[in-house]
């Protein structure tokens, strides 16, 4: 049984269209309601007619991706309950509409942070960059967040307070806007709103934040085993506290935490190597070995880190990850389910025709393309190699 070759799609008004999803060899899509604000129930109408409009190019819907956890559920603030009850519905619509897994993320303010979204690689092609000195600039001269010099190297204030002074404020404001693009919103976001909000988290914690989200899978467990979901929690993107704010999924030893506190089938892990992969503490190997049993997601994607942690997204088998060895142990844990595993490739370079397009950040088509095709052929000499060792060939 192979894993399902998917496509991250963002809907009727994503520049990437489900002929292009088809042309590029998915057969499943994963997608979300993103119109609808967040903490909002979503209609089983709304639900069924994004279902049968990717179902009538061809495909099938198998993961919602994203369905954000509202801030008040994560802070377990005032109106904590009310958000914790339209998730469940949400959860019952999904399932009345025949979708079983859910990817989710427990990261507080920030989903993701990059510091350059056109980084140019050797190629000509253009890729996501993580660099410690831009952030460090974004945080002690944009941000001027209390106590932020503690949390850098000497080294590296040094080099930010030099790349501050040099930069245009046309630079500036692109990197303020490139950080702040990270906070999943409806609204634009203020280096105020950013600031309080760190505050909330400062006090909260990291053993406060692990309690909220316990309590949040608690309190979504039963609606998962009436309804046959899954929920998949997606690592840190990257996996290390930034602007001070806790992380609580950047390790195995997270990972582990999470599942054997809750310790329910339906709470799953969404395993992305490019997260993980992002940290020099991690070895993705090591990590799907530990807790492949609660993998029921997979974002596949490399990373290509320097001597002081600043990495950018590599092609997808030419990086610090080890693709095969994670392959291999993801069409292993495959072969022991009756329903097959997803993955789709994570990112991809802005490429060829796609550098003269306007895309969304890391998700271009012709980029995916190729790590999808790159993906689907390790997959088969895997399998191939497993099926001839078994003496079936």
């Amino acid at each position: 049984m192979p894993l399902i070759q998917s496509w991250r799609w963002y809907g009727p008004n994503d520049p990437v269209s489900l002929q292009d999803v088809k042309q590029a060899g998915a057969t499943g899509v994963v997608s979300a309601l993103h119109h609808i604000p967040h903490g909002a129930v979503w209609p089983v109408e709304e639900i069924q007619e994004r279902k049968n409009i990717i179902e009538a190019a061809g495909l099938q819907w198998v993961v919602v991706e994203s369905m954000p956890v509202h801030e008040a559920i994560k802070t377990r603030s005032a109106d904590c309950e009310k958000y914790l009850e339209n998730y469940r519905q949400t959860l019952r619509n999904l399932a009345a509409c025949g979708i079983s897994t859910v990817c989710y993320n427990f990261m507080p303010v920030l989903d993701w942070t990059r510091t350059n979204l056109a980084y140019e690689v050797w190629s000509g092609a253009k890729a996501l960059y993580f660099n410690w000195a831009d952030l460090a600039a974004f945080d002690l001269f944009i941000l001027k967040r209390e106590g932020a010099e503690n949390d850098y190297a000497p080294e590296v204030i040094a080099e930010a307070k030099q790349r501050f002074n040099a930069a245009s404020e046309e630079e500036l404001k692109q990197l303020h806007d490139i950080i702040l693009m990270g906070v999943p919103t409806e609204e634009s976001v203020t280096v105020e709103h950013l600031l309080q909000s760190i505050d909330i988290y400062k006090n909260i914690g990291f053993e406060g934040l692990r309690r909220n989200l316990a309590y949040f899978l608690e309190s979504i467990m039963d609606v998962c085993e009436e309804t046959g979901i899954r929920m998949t929690i997606h690592p840190d993107d990257p996996p290390f506290p930034i602007l001070g704010l806790p992380r609580i999924a950047s390790s195995k030893e997270d990972l582990l935490y999470i599942i054997n506190t809750v310790d329910h089938p339906a709470n799953g892990i969404c395993f992305c190597t490019g997260s993980l992969g992002a940290g020099p503490h991690n070895n993705p190997v090591d990590i799907i070995k530990a807790v492949g049993h609660r993998v029921y997601f997979a974002h596949l994607r490399n990373v290509l880190k320097d001597k002081q942690g600043n990495f950018y997204e590599s092609d997808h088998l030419a990086g610090d990850v080890d693709m095969y060895g994670v392959m291999k142990e993801l069409i292993a844990f495959n072969q022991q389910r009756e329903q097959p595993i997803p993955f789709r490739p994570d990112h991809g370079h802005q490429m060829l025709d796609d550098l003269h397009k306007v895309t969304n950040p890391g998700y271009s088509a012709i980029g995916r393309l190729r790590g999808l095709a790159e993906l689907r052929g390790l997959e088969m000499g895997i399998e191939k190699s497993i099926t001839k060792d078994d003496g079936h060939e």
